[in-house]
């Protein structure tokens, strides 16, 4: 497994009517499956993540999408960023993704983290519960994860979840690769030291040099050479062959966001916040970024979202162009 380059498609809204939103999901797969990507990611939620839109706009239910998607491309590895471990019994997401990977031909990776958007939880009936229980629940599911899918069948009796010789079958590998996502320097990257192929960090970028160091300790405490553990960043990346169109399209994303909340930070505000996750400009300017901002901090890749023109044809290929030499 290596996922230097991904594509997380987490916003549905462009399509014009349900009928023609997962064609359009299928295109942007195919595209970044063309254009070099390594991994494409739908976010496991039921609900529009406040920044990107309204709660009630388009949310897809992830494996569903993932096994469709699976039928409709050929070689780019599928996962969430992330599973909500909240949201399943893991040894049942266990089976999913094992499922995933069987009707993919081996390209699925169990991307997973604690759950953290409280609102669908209530919405949907899960226990939210404290940040303490969530990372319990984590660390308990990945104890019953982790070896089905390698092909034991554990029996693990925790606070929260039970398991009897849990049998998970078919499979056609014995290494599924698990990747942990999220910025906590102490609960998610000293289970990723413990558990997973890969750290999806998720940071604002000027973080990144104190998270890589977290995280060399958390390896160091769990006897893991962190050479082992691959690393990315996820960037919110809004690129055009035009740089002045990218700037503008990153006002309008801005202006958007300011408008869903009146009483909330202004565009320039937003700007100077989220404005440290988002890599804006011409192909020449992002790569520079990119490298400058985040490589260069000793991350081996990045996972980029194009929330404002992913969409658009051609898009995904200069981004392809644009990445893939600084990380393949």
């Amino acid at each position: 497994m290596s996922i230097r380059l991904g594509y997380q498609m987490p916003n549905f809204s462009h399509a014009t009517s349900p009928r023609e939103l997962f064609p359009s999901v299928i295109a942007q797969a195919r595209a970044a499956e063309a254009a070099g990507f390594d991994a494409a990611f739908v976010m496991d939620h039921f609900y529009q993540l406040p920044g990107l839109g309204a709660p009630e706009e388009p949310m897809l239910e992830a494996y569903t999408a993932l096994g469709a998607l699976a039928t409709a491309t050929e070689r780019i590895q599928l996962s969430t960023l992330v599973t909500g471990n909240t949201y399943r019994n893991p040894a049942m997401l266990a089976k999913t993704v094992t499922t995933l990977d069987v009707v993919s031909g081996g390209r699925a990776v169990l991307g997973i983290g604690a759950g953290w958007f409280e609102l669908e939880h209530i919405g949907y009936g899960y226990e939210f519960g404290t940040f303490t229980e969530r990372f319990q629940r984590l660390e308990e599911a990945l104890q019953i994860i982790q070896p089905m899918l390698q092909g034991q069948r554990p029996t693990f009796d925790g606070k929260w979840y039970h398991t009897r010789e849990a049998l998970n079958e078919p499979r056609i590998r014995d290494d599924l690769p698990i990747m942990l996502g999220g910025g906590g320097e102490k609960k998610t990257f000293g289970l990723a030291a413990r558990f997973a192929d890969h750290l999806n960090i998720i940071c604002d970028a000027p973080e990144l040099p104190g998270k890589i160091e977290a995280l060399r300790q958390r390896c160091a405490e769990a006897g893991r050479d962190p050479a082992t553990l691959e690393t990315s960043f996820l960037a919110f990346l809004i690129l055009d062959e035009d740089g002045d169109r990218a700037r503008a399209l990153q006002d309008d994303l801005l202006r958007k966001q300011a408008a869903r909340d009146p009483s909330g930070p202004s565009v320039e505000e937003l700007r100077e916040t989220v404005g440290h996750r988002q890599f804006v400009g011409a192909p020449d300017d992002v790569a520079e970024q990119i490298q400058r901002r985040v490589l260069d901090h000793g991350v081996d890749g990045v996972i980029v979202n194009m929330v404002t023109n992913g969409h658009e044809p051609g898009v995904l290929e200069l981004a392809g162009k644009t990445l893939s030499p600084l990380v393949h």
